[in-house]
C-alpha cells in the first residue's frame, strides 16, 4: 500500500492534500512508503516521518485573518497609476482577500468613481481599501483623497513612501475614533504602512505626534476627544516591511530588515503597553510558493505581493506592458530617477527590458544636477530631449506641463516661472510622469519610453511558472496567482518537514517530489475550513484597542 521512493508525482499529491496528515514508514519488506495518516498500516510497520495538515489560515498571524476579514495572510499591494484598480481590487475582496487600489497619479475624480464602483461590487465587504503616497509639489491632493476616503467609508489605507506622520495619515486614523462603555477604543479606519526603515517603521508603531493631533482639532477636522482618545494607539495596525520591491525602494535585504522591524515593533508593545498585537508582514520579492514558505518561517505575519499582480489578467495596465513583465527574468530591473522625488535624487525600481526608461530618465538627472535653467542645456542635448524624449520642442512640452498644473496646482508654475532650475525639474517631471501613463495605456510609439515599477520577484514568478499553465498570461488571474502561492507555501513547509525527519533516518526523496508547481486545482485538493467563517468577532471588534 501507499507510495513509495520511486512515485515521486505520488509523494507530491500526498503533501499537496494540505488537509490531511502524512506518515512516511517502513513496511515489513523494509520499503520506504508514504500514505494518507488515515489509512491504516500494514502490520509491522514502522513510522519514520509523521507530516500534520497545514493550511493557509494557519499560516502568519490568525489575527490578521480575523481583522481583516480575509481567508489567507495574503495582500495584493497598490500599483500606482490605477495598475492595481478596481478589477484587481473587486476579485480579491470578492475572493476573501485583501487588495489595495493603487491612486498614485490618479485624478481625484476617477479615485471617487472607484471608490463608488468597488463598493457597488463588494457591497458589505470590508476587505479592500485604497493607496496614500505622499504628493510633494501638491499637498493639497493628499487632503482631497483623504476627504474622499473618509466620505465614502473606505475601510483600510495603505500608507507607502511617507517618511513622517503626515497629517493626512493621522486623519484618516483617527477620524471616528470612540471608545465602548465597556472601555475598549474603537478606531474605524485601518492602516497598513509600507515601510523599510526601522527608524521610520517605529514612527508609525508610536501613537499619533501630539503636534499633529492638535493642528487637526484647530482645524476641526477631529474633535478634542479622538485626539484624546488617539493617544493611545498605533498610528498603523499593520506594518509592511518592504524588501527589495518595486518602484520606491530602498533594496533591502528582506530577512534583516524583517528581524530589525520585528524588533521595533516588540519595543513599541512593551513601552506602550498596546491591548493588541501590532503586525509585521513582508512584502518585495515575495514571487514563489518558497518565498512565501520562506517569510512565514522568518516570523512575518502576512505577505504582500506587487510586481506579480502587474502581469495579472485583472490589472488595469496593456497587453504590451505585460508581455514585457511576462518576459522578464530576475536580472530584468534596474534603478532610475524617481518622478515624485526628483529633485533629491531617489530612485525607482524598474523593467529595464525593452525599453530605454531608465537611462534616459538617469540623463534628465543629470543635466538637471549639472545645469540651472533649459538655456544652458547644450544644443546636442536639447536636440535629443527634444527629438527622443518629448518627441516635440521644450517650449511645446511646457506649454503642456502649465496645462497640467493650472488645474492641480497653480502654484507650480508661479514658482516656475520664478525659478528657472525648478522650471527644469518640472518639466523633465512631466517626462517621467508621462512615460508611466504610456506604459498603462499600451502607446505603441512609447514602447522604449514605458516607465513600468518592477522588482526581481516578477523574475522568479514568470521562471517559476514556466511550463505550468501560469506561463500563459491568460490564466495569470489575481486570485488564481495567490492560491498558487499560499497553498504551494503549505505544500512547501509540508515537503520540508517530510524531508527533514526522514534525513534523520538517511532517506532523501526524489527532487520532484519536492517541488511544488503551480496547478489549477488546489482549491480541490486542499480544502479547509476558514478560520473566520464562524467565530469571527463583529467588525467593530476586530478594530478594537483596549
Amino acid at each position: 500500500m501507499g507510495n513509495d521512493l520511486t512515485d515521486a508525482n505520488g509523494i507530491a499529491d500526498l503533501i499537496a492534500r494540505l488537509s490531511e496528515p502524512l506518515l512516511g514508514f517502513r513496511d515489513a519488506a523494509g520499503a520506504v512508503r508514504f500514505a494518507s495518516a488515515g489509512e491504516a498500516l500494514p502490520s509491522q510497520a514502522r513510522v519514520l516521518a509523521y507530516v500534520p495538515p497545514l493550511c493557509p489560515s494557519q499560516l502568519g498571524d490568525p489575527e490578521f485573518l480575523r481583522f481583516h476579514d480575509v481567508r489567507f495572510p495574503y495582500v495584493a499591494g497598490a500599483m500606482a497609476n490605477g495598475v492595481s484598480g478596481e478589477p484587481l481590487v473587486i476579485a480579491m475582496a470578492n475572493a476573501g482577500l485583501l487588495g489595495f487600489f493603487g491612486n498614485g497619479g490618479v485624478a481625484g475624480d476617477r479615485i471617487e468613481e472607484a471608490i463608488q464602483r468597488i463598493q457597488a461590487s463588494c457591497p458589505g465587504r470590508t476587505n479592500w481599501g485604497f493607496n496614500l503616497m505622499p504628493t510633494p509639489y501638491n499637498p493639497p491632493e493628499e487632503i482631497a483623497n483623504v476627504e474622499l476616503y473618509l466620505k465614502y467609508g473606505v475601510p483600510a489605507l495603505s500608507a507607502s513612501a511617507w517618511l513622517e506622520a503626515g497629517l493626512p495619515v493621522v486623519w484618516y486614523r483617527v477620524h471616528g475614533i470612540h471608545q465602548t462603555p465597556n472601555g475598549e477604543i474603537v478606531t474605524p479606519n485601518r492602516v497598513l504602512a509600507k515601510i523599510s526603515r526601522p527608524d521610520i517603521a517605529r514612527i508609525f508603531m508610536e501613537p499619533p505626534p501630539a503636534e499633529v493631533l492638535q493642528q487637526l482639532v484647530r482645524q476641526g477636522r477631529i474633535t478634542a476627544e479622538e485626539a484624546q482618545l488617539a493617544r493611545r494607539i498605533p498610528l498603523a495596525d499593520d506594518i509592511d516591511a518592504e524588501a527589495d520591491s518595486a518602484g520606491h525602494t530602498d533594496r533591502r535585504p528582506a530577512l534583516p530588515m524583517l528581524a530589525a522591524i520585528t524588533g521595533v515593533r516588540d519595543d513599541a508593545m512593551e513601552r506602550y503597553g498596546y491591548r493588541r498585537r501590532i503586525r509585521v508582514g513582508l512584502a518585495g520579492g515575495i514571487a514563489t510558493p518558497a518565498t512565501v514558505a520562506a517569510a512565514f518561517t522568518a516570523g512575518a505575519d502576512y505577505v504582500l505581493t506587487g510586481s506579480i499582480n502587474q502581469a495579472c489578467v485583472e490589472a488595469s495596465t496593456s497587453a504590451t506592458a505585460k508581455e514585457m513583465l511576462a518576459e522578464a527574468d530576475v536580472g530584468s530591473v534596474t534603478m532610475a530617477p524617481s518622478g515624485t522625488f526628483f529633485e533629491i535624487g531617489a530612485n525607482v525600481q524598474v523593467l529595464k527590458h525593452r525599453n530605454l526608461y531608465a537611462p534616459r530618465a538617469t540623463k534628465l538627472y543629470e543635466l538637471y544636477r549639472t545645469h540651472r535653467s533649459l538655456a544652458d542645456i547644450p544644443a546636442a542635448d536639447r536636440q535629443a530631449l527634444e527629438k527622443r524624449y518629448f518627441k516635440m520642442t521644450l517650449d511645446e512640452a511646457w506649454q503642456i506641463a502649465v496645462d497640467y498644473w493650472s488645474v492641480r496646482n497653480s502654484e507650480v508654475i508661479t514658482r516656475a516661472e520664478e525659478d528657472p532650475h525648478f522650471k527644469m525639474a518640472a518639466l523633465f517631471r512631466g517626462y517621467l510622469g508621462f512615460s508611466s501613463r504610456w506604459a498603462r495605456d499600451g502607446v505603441p510609439d512609447r514602447v522604449v519610453d514605458y516607465q513600468i515599477w518592477c522588482g526581481p520577484a516578477m523574475g522568479a514568478f514568470n521562471q517559476w511558472a514556466k511550463g505550468s499553465f501560469l506561463e500563459k498570461l491568460d490564466n495569470r488571474g489575481v486570485v488564481r496567482v495567490a492560491e498558487n502561492l499560499v497553498y504551494g507555501a503549505c505544500a512547501t513547509l509540508r515537503a520540508q518537514q517530510l524531508a527533514q525527519q526522514l534525513a534523520l533516518h538517511s532517506i532523501r526523496l526524489p527532487t520532484s517530489a519536492l517541488a511544488v508547481r503551480p496547478r489549477p486545482d488546489w482549491d480541490e485538493i486542499a480544502e479547509e475550513r476558514s478560520a473566520v467563517e464562524d467565530d469571527a468577532p463583529p467588525a467593530s471588534a476586530r478594530f478594537a484597542h483596549a
